[in-house]
């Protein structure tokens, strides 16, 4: 089929904007509307959700969302793909149908099922699996597909597998709507949420609108977004999104592998970037599986530790703290945010965070934060807290493995009640060995430098994989890149951000960006849910990096680029 596939999103993760399905719905023109409610982290969350009730399992917001706005959907033709069925996408499906009779509409619903394995004491085992079985539920009429565990982009493969007659070997088309759907699949983040330059919008990044990628017959595709709505579309802020939570060039799926370093970005016109040049090849013949275990119980007290003698006032207490429960399992953060000479008690004060973590609930509860709050009046003067005695709370471990493609029960259950299996792809890759990392680009050109922070020059997007963090940076011009590729290696990462010293560090440039990606590997411990860093995901990791005053050549214009020199 011919034509051109407009493919919105309304959610990026599982409490993102709830009135976002209406705007898109009465926002423009749509054909599919797509809902991204999966992280890792959010399946630890609808796990626990099932061991209170095994009803559950399913992201209980999308049903309120859809109330709103299903039979608006209906009306228009514009057809619903979520993954908010989560651990149970069988039951979110007879749930939307028990909605739908209600609100007295017809409606086909279907979904995708197989994500789930079952591994010995895991709470959440999940096959991250392709898009042929979203678009088998679409060819059989479907109005709403509901899956699980598919991975992010599959949310708009799937529909353009369907509209465009796609099958395996179209693999350069798959590459190219992959990008597409990663590029959407977090909503906002594409049309200047999180973007580095934001106070360049032209709303000043107030309210970005949602996304919405116009997907073609060969795979490219333009982002863009409804009219009137706030945020940009921009060559920059789809390169962002682009470096958000990717390792190098070779992006594995289930249905393709896209070459990152193949991506070319062109506007074309107001708010309209667009995306070709994409190439694929053959999938990996493993599924990525993401784990959830229970990993014991966490607390955490905070103590203000104001004026003098911080160090020693933080060594006091840790003393104090050990004394009372034991070292095991405790970690002690300082973070000096104190100012000499300060004017008041916040600005004179630095923060000592105490976590613990322990198989026992009891210790890391009550017997750990009352003992925090025993030291009120035994301890260093000036001694307060800000958090008050409480019980811990369980948290989860986040792990990766694998599993063969052949050995993943992939079925799309149909509007009519039919299971129709969908066979793995007859050709995959061999198995890497590992990781191939590109090297340093050419020594930078020396000449005069002036002292700045990075961020002038270069933005930056990073988040989390399990405990791996990824960080982008992208150049604003050519001639920055020049400068950027050579200057920023893994030891001038370290340098800068002196915390990665210790981790496997991983660097991928992308020149068609002007990017470089790297890969922090473990620097998140055993994951979001178990993390004890001020920033757990390292959402916040690009910006801190941008901050650092560093020497830039003095012959690059900090501040906007010239004319056509972002947008290229």
């Amino acid at each position: 089929m011919t034509g051109v596939l407009r493919v919105g999103n309304a959610s990026g993760f599982y409490g993102d904007r709830s009135t976002a399905w209406r705007e898109m719905l009465d926002g423009g023109e749509l054909d599919v509307l797509t809902g991204d409610y999966l992280a890792e982290l959010t399946m630890l969350i609808l796990g626990r959700d099932r061991l209170r009730d095994p009803g559950l399992g399913y992201a209980k917001t999308f049903l309120r969302q859809l109330e709103g706005c299903l039979g608006t959907a209906l009306d228009r033709g514009v057809r619903i793909v979520t993954n908010a069925g989560g651990l149970n996408p069988a039951g979110l499906a007879a749930a939307i149908g028990v909605l739908a009779d209600r609100l007295g509409l017809a409606v086909r619903v279907a979904h995708v099922e197989g994500d789930a394995l079952a591994l010995p004491d895991a709470l959440t085992a999940n096959a991250y699996l392709g898009a042929f079985g979203i678009a088998a539920c679409l060819d059989a009429g479907a109005d709403v597909v509901v899956t699980g565990r598919v991975t992010d982009a599959s949310l708009a493969v799937g529909p353009a597998i369907a509209r465009f007659g796609w099958g395996r070997d179209d693999l350069d088309a798959l590459a190219g709507a992959t990008v597409a759907g990663h590029l959407i699949e977090c909503g906002a983040q594409v049309t200047g949420g999180n973007f580095s330059f934001f106070t360049e919008l032209p709303d000043g990044g107030h309210r970005p609108g949602f996304p919405i990628a116009e997907i073609h017959p060969d795979g490219s595709s333009v982002l863009t977004k409804h009219p009137g709505t706030g945020g940009a579309v921009t060559v920059e802020t789809v390169t962002a999104q682009l470096l958000y939570e990717v390792g190098g060039p070779d992006y594995l799926g289930p249905d393709v592998v896209t070459r990152l370093d193949t991506v070319r970005l062109h506007p074309d016109g107001p708010d309209r970037v667009r995306v070709d040049g994409v190439r694929g090849t053959p999938p990996p013949a493993t599924l990525k599986v993401g784990v959830n275990n229970l990993g014991g119980f966490r607390n955490a007290m905070t103590f203000v530790l104001c004026g003098l003698d911080i160090p020693a006032k933080a060594a006091l207490v840790r003393g104090q703290v050990e004394a009372a429960v034991g070292p095991d399992g405790l970690e002690f953060t300082l973070a000096r945010t104190d100012h000499v000479d300060a004017v008041d008690t916040e600005t004179a004060s630095a923060l000592l965070h105490v976590h613990l973590r322990d198989g026992d609930r009891a210790r890391a509860g009550r017997a750990f934060s009352a003992a925090a709050v025993e030291l009120a009046l035994a301890s260093y003067p000036g001694c307060t807290l800000t958090t008050l005695p409480g019980d811990a709370t369980p948290y989860g471990v986040f792990t990766a493995d694998a599993v063969p493609q052949a050995d993943v029960p992939h079925v799309a259950v149909l509007p009519d009640g039919t299971r129709l299996p969908v066979p793995p792809p007859r050709t995959v890759a061999p198995a890497v060995a590992g990781p191939t990392p590109g090297t340093a680009g050419p020594t930078p050109v020396a000449g005069p430098t002036r002292r700045g922070p990075l961020g002038e020059l270069v933005g930056a997007r990073s988040g989390d994989k399990g405990g791996d963090a990824n960080l982008g940076v992208w150049a604003r011009t050519d001639a920055t890149w020049a400068w950027l590729r050579g200057w920023l290696t893994v030891d001038r990462l370290a340098e800068l951000l002196p915390e990665t010293a210790a981790s496997t560090v991983e660097r991928y440039e992308l020149p068609n960006l002007r990017a470089v990606n790297f890969v922090i590997r473990g620097l998140l411990g055993p994951g979001v849910a178990a993390s004890t860093r001020f920033d757990p995901q390292a959402k916040a990791l690009g910006e801190l990096l941008r901050s650092r005053i560093v020497d830039l050549p003095a012959a690059l214009t900090p501040g906007r680029p010239a004319a056509g020199e972002a947008d290229r």
